[in-house]
């Protein structure tokens, strides 16, 4: 087959001639929707493999192919033009600060891990605090790996913020969106809340501008 090319109409299909352009109205078939439609129809698929000289089973099944991609990119950007845009939260000069903060700790925060996870496999690397009278890690002996301690943590300020910088609001219906500050909050949705519920809480959150963390 040829290869592949962006299908704005019926006449940019592959090994597509001018004389099927009459032929195809004579079936009722002037733009790429209605090709489409017809080349999922069994029996019209039929007919336009008779009518058009050249056509096959083979070329057919093509432009069935390169029809219905072109038909899920269209729907793809019509999505995307009706998505909502994403709310920013009003910070201060300290949250925002804080946030900044936070940040830095965050990429130079050292990986913790457990005490000989290098040795025994079966250890794994999740951490666990060490222990024992001899362990040169609970000591925080320098040439040993990295303890968690209070110093790595993050501000106060901003302690279980969310990275957007909205403060975190559980919520299980659409009546406890209502008491959400849209311009400090966002709401998140209770993995227990049913697709329904789901979708009412998130049409109550666009109506009042309020974020909603875990759109589906």
């Amino acid at each position: 087959m040829s290869a592949k090319k962006e299908i704005n109409k019926i006449q940019d299909l592959p090994y597509y001639r001018e004389e099927y352009t009459a032929q195809l109205a004579d079936l009722g078939i002037k733009e790429m929707d209605e090709l489409l439609e017809a080349l999922q129809d069994k029996d019209r698929k039929k007919v336009i493999v008779d009518e058009l000289d050249g056509v096959g089973n083979k070329i057919a099944d093509h432009w069935l192919e390169l029809l219905s991609e072109t038909e899920a990119e269209t729907e793809i950007v019509e999505d995307e033009e009706k998505a909502v845009p994403k709310v920013k939260p009003v910070l201060d000069d300290h949250v925002k600060a804080a946030l900044e903060l936070r940040s830095a700790k965050n990429d130079s925060r050292p990986a913790f891990k457990r005490q000989e996870w290098f040795r025994y496999q079966r250890l794994g690397e999740k951490w666990r605090k060490p222990k024992g009278i001899h362990s040169k890690m609970r000591r925080h002996l320098s040439y040993r790996p990295p303890v968690v301690s209070i110093g790595f943590r993050g501000p106060k300020a901003v302690r279980d913020f969310h990275p957007s910088g909205f403060q975190e609001v559980m919520v299980y219906n659409a009546s406890q969106v209502e008491k959400v500050d849209p311009k400090v909050q966002a709401i998140r949705i209770g993995g227990t809340v049913g697709g329904k519920k789901r979708m009412a809480i998130t049409e109550k959150a666009d109506e009042l501008g309020i974020r909603v963390l875990n759109r589906t």
